[in-house]
């Protein structure tokens, strides 16, 4: 099952391609189909995986270059697993927000659908070269959408994410193939690519070299996730992309970088991590607060909800650094917890937040917050604004307040003062959320504002994530069982 939900999207979009293009009804219909299925048969994934066996789950092994050592390998962790879910909903949702609206339907589904297959198979993915070779099919098709859908400086906007995203994944290359020439092969080959052999051979441990090669995987990494300095590229992505561009990117991209910081370097590298921990926790307490302060100063809404996301996942750098910094099992357990339950909670909330700015600049042709206010008016859209907003500002009972409290409470266990930058930043979200609540749905209505509430379509994209976002605040359980025994392996190592 879980080789049929890699490769759905990707056949999904081909027959699209094979369908005449003077029925443009009968291609969004089918696109629909085809994320809904993956949708379905991730969720069989879902209530098939054993949370308390553990390891990895629904594996296929089979060789793929096998002179270097190289194998179609994909399974599933329970962290891979909820991300695979995650993805295949926003994939459904983006097909569903865009059923009638876009232009050149065979280009624009047939991107999305190969970005899905490119993202699902990332998140399965047991081999270095083929975790590689994925990324690459899931970073292509952005550069298309945001050129080809997105708004007045497109095409400058995709050039940067190209150009930044590709000069990370290059260096996680070289990275990769450092890793590879240091571990041993078996079956004839003189190396391996095996994420689980260069886990078990640990090369490098202990020397210079390992500096260098963890370097470039968070250069890799910290492009995608992102984290400051190398975010540059994510305010001019999200403002040009087309909505549904946006979700996708902070829905199931971001998550790229952060499965990459926590299921790839810290298994491979564990002893650097511990050595420079310092670094990634810094990293993460710079983008927590960084990205609250920029986005506190934007007008754009679409910017500001950019900014948020380096905030948010800046939680997901600081926990990778709380972990080497401590070898209290419990505090590594809470603190990964957060992360990993940070990554889906800001792929609903966020990816919820992207919806509704990009349906109020499309009817009011502006997304500048001063333009906005009264639209308490306008319940739907109020309400789901309302309560993905605190969402995103970690108000207890929803998915944001699990993820940020594990961290936090991770961090005030093993250092008090990170504790309260981290704190401080959170103040500072905080602030930015109210001032945006105000803003637009406050105060007096602007005499020429006359918008419309959601209609059925729209409801239909953004509910779900609502919904969810509020399932996991009240029982979190639903994703963190399934979590335990990958998060628990991460907590043990290099103790």
């Amino acid at each position: 099952m879980l080789n049929l939900i890699i490769f759905l999207p990707l056949l999904t979009g081909l027959l699209i391609l094979a369908l005449p293009a003077s029925r443009p009804a009968l291609l969004r219909w089918a696109s629909l189909g085809g994320a809904g299925l993956t949708l379905l048969g991730s969720l069989w994934l879902w209530f098939s995986f054993d949370g308390r066996a553990g390891g990895i789950q629904s594996r296929t092994v089979t060789n793929w270059v096998p002179s270097i050592g190289a194998s179609y390998d994909v399974g599933l962790s329970g962290l891979g697993l909820a991300i695979i879910v995650l993805t295949a909903l926003l994939l459904t949702l983006v097909m569903v927000y865009v059923l009638s609206e876009r232009e050149r339907v065979k280009e624009h589904a047939f991107l999305f659908l190969l970005m899905g297959t490119g993202l699902i198979g990332l998140f399965s993915a047991q081999d270095l070269l083929l975790f590689y070779l994925f990324f690459e099919v899931a970073l292509v098709p952005m550069y298309f959408i945001v050129g080809i859908w997105g708004g007045e400086g497109r095409r400058y906007a995709a050039m940067k994410f190209f150009l930044y995203t590709r000069a990370g994944s290059l260096a996680m290359l070289l990275s990769f193939l450092a890793l590879y020439l240091g571990t041993p092969g078996t079956g004839g080959a003189a190396h391996s690519f095996s994420i689980a052999a260069v886990a078990a051979a640990q090369p490098y441990a202990g020397t210079t070299a390992a500096f260098w090669v963890m370097l470039g995987l968070l250069l890799g990494f910290g492009v995608k996730l992102p984290t400051f300095p190398l975010h540059n590229w994510l305010p001019d992505a999200h403002v040009e992309a087309p909505t549904e561009g946006s979700v996708m990117l902070a829905g199931a991209q971001l998550k790229m970088g952060a499965y990459g910081l926590l299921f790839i370097l810290l298994p491979l590298m564990p002893q650097t991590v511990q050595r420079y921990a310092w670094l990634l926790a810094a990293l993460g307490i710079i983008s927590l607060v960084y990205g609250a302060l920029a986005a506190l100063a934007q007008r754009d809404l679409k910017r500001l909800i950019a900014y948020t996301s380096i905030n948010h996942m800046g939680y997901v750098m600081l926990a990778a650094g709380i972990w080497g910094l401590t070898s209290n099992l419990a505090v590594r357990e809470l603190t990964l917890n957060g992360a990993a339950f940070q990554m889906v909670s800001h792929g609903l909330l966020t990816g919820g937040m992207f919806f509704l700015v990009g349906i109020l600049g499309h009817r009011a042709g502006t997304r500048n917050i001063d333009a906005f206010g009264g639209l308490m008016s306008l319940p739907r859209f109020a309400g789901l604004l309302g309560l993905l907003a605190f969402g995103s500002l970690g108000l207890p009972g929803l998915s944001g307040f699990v993820a940020e409290f594990q961290v936090i409470g991770a961090t005030v266990g093993v250092n008090i003062w990170l504790a309260v930058l981290t704190v401080l930043g959170l103040l500072i979200s905080t602030g930015l959320y109210l001032r945006v609540l105000a803003g637009v749905l406050m105060g007096q209505k602007p005499a020429e504002l006359n918008i419309q509430d959601l209609n059925g379509r729209e409801l239909w994209a953004i509910v779900p994530l609502a919904v969810l976002s509020l399932l996991l605040g009240i029982l979190p359980a639903v994703l963190l069982e399934p979590l335990s025994n990958a998060v628990r392996s991460l907590a043990a190592l290099g103790r």
